[in-house]
This record gives C-alpha cells, structure tokens and sequence, in this order.
C-alpha cells in the first residue's frame, strides 16, 4: 500500500507555515525592525499582501486536513501497513492544539497590529 503523502506531521508543519506566511507582510518587518534589523528591502516584504488571502486559505486547508487525520481518518492496521503508535497519534493530537492558536493568531496578527498601531 502506498503511503500517504500529506501524512499528519506534514499537515501540521504546512498549516505552521502557511500562518507564517499569511503574517509574513505585517509581522515580518516589525519583527526584524524590533531586532534592529534595517533597511530597505523590509519595505519589500510588504509585497506579500496580495498572497495573504491565499495563505489563509492553504493554514484553513492544512488544519482541516490535520483535524480529519488526526480524529476523523479511520484508523486500520492491517498486516504489512504503516499503523501509527497510540502514542505518536496521542504527542500529534497535543502538537495540533498547543500549534492552532498560535496559528490562528499568525494569521489574525494584522488586524491585532492593526488596533495597537492605528
């Protein structure tokens, strides 16, 4: 039986990724500006703005992808199939809450500066 390319770690780090790169136009610049980091090419990253509504929709994707193959995906182990350990599925079921938030508020973070910098 092949294995599934979009596995469960997989989904976790893209749906990480993709909340980065929703807040890579608004974070990114304030963060590297925090650090003492300058010049101009960080105006540049604002470039990034028209992609944020994709990336939102790709963390959306990921999660809900994650969430179905985490609690959702039957789980069958047959002989001879890739069975994943109670326990590996109990650490990525905590992994997958303790990340949601903070993907959520990557993806929300403009809105947050938003009212913190207006």
């Amino acid at each position: 039986m092949m294995r599934s390319v979009l596995n469960t770690k997989t989904t976790l780090i893209g749906s990480v990724l993709a909340g980065i790169g929703a807040s890579a136009c608004c974070i990114g610049p304030l963060l590297l500006l925090s650090m003492g980091i300058g010049g101009a090419w960080i105006a540049h990253l604002t470039a990034l703005e028209p992609y944020r509504p994709v990336f939102i929709v790709l963390t959306v994707l990921f999660l809900g992808w994650t969430f179905w193959k985490l609690y959702l995906a039957p789980q069958s182990c047959a002989v001879g199939d890739n069975c994943i350990a109670d326990r590996t599925r109990r650490v990525q079921r905590i992994l997958f809450w303790v990340l949601l938030p903070v993907v959520f508020l990557l993806v929300i973070s403009p809105q947050i500066l938003f009212f913190f910098y207006r």
